[in-house]
């Protein structure tokens, strides 16, 4: 079908009926990474650091950048206490993953090598998590005596995946018209 972003049996999504908390959420994760992946596809650096409507400055781009932000804070600020410091960020500007976002070669390069990396490292340390230990609270840095378990931080990890696949939809749909799966 025309509207659709894969061909059948081309989806790198998988729909696998997945068997305990650990998988189904795991799951539904990496195919919300895909679908943000899928919405950006085949676009120009121009007509990813598309805005949306002023005065927002959302933008594909800038939905890539800031989902490289989040990976980054939960599974190594917060799951790992990392210290690092914030992506995408500074005190002068805290939108700096959206205002940022410019339709550069270098710009989108740099936005999704930043975000592979951060999944990358985040599948890579939640692997390590073994099932038993999701009801595991972490402190959450700056936020006195605040905490969450593994389990909060991976849903809402998903749940924010999902609010801004919706945002990426009637992105793509404005850039090019392309609506689908």
């Amino acid at each position: 079908m025309s509207d659709m972003w894969t061909e059948d049996g081309q989806d790198p999504r998988t729909y696998d009926n997945p068997q305990g908390e650990k998988e189904t959420y795991v799951e539904y994760l990496r195919n919300y990474r895909l679908t943000l992946g899928l919405k950006c596809d085949g676009l120009t650096p121009e007509q990813l650091a598309t805005r949306s409507v002023p005065p927002s400055t959302m933008s594909l781009l800038g939905l890539v950048r800031h989902m490289a932000a989040v990976e980054h804070s939960w599974f190594q600020r917060v799951a790992q206490a990392t210290g690092e410091d914030r992506l995408y960020r500074t005190e002068e500007d805290r939108d700096l993953d959206f205002n940022g976002s410019v339709g550069t070669r270098e710009c989108v390069d740099d936005a999704f090598a930043t975000w592979r990396r951060e999944i990358a490292k985040a599948e890579e340390w939640l692997d390590s998590v073994p099932e038993s230990d999701y009801g595991r609270e972490v402190p959450i840095p700056g936020r006195d005596s605040e905490v969450v378990s593994i389990r909060d931080m991976v849903v809402h990890m998903i749940e924010e995946y999902a609010r801004h696949c919706g945002h990426a939809d009637l992105l793509r749909e404005c850039i090019d018209g392309r609506t689908g799966q």
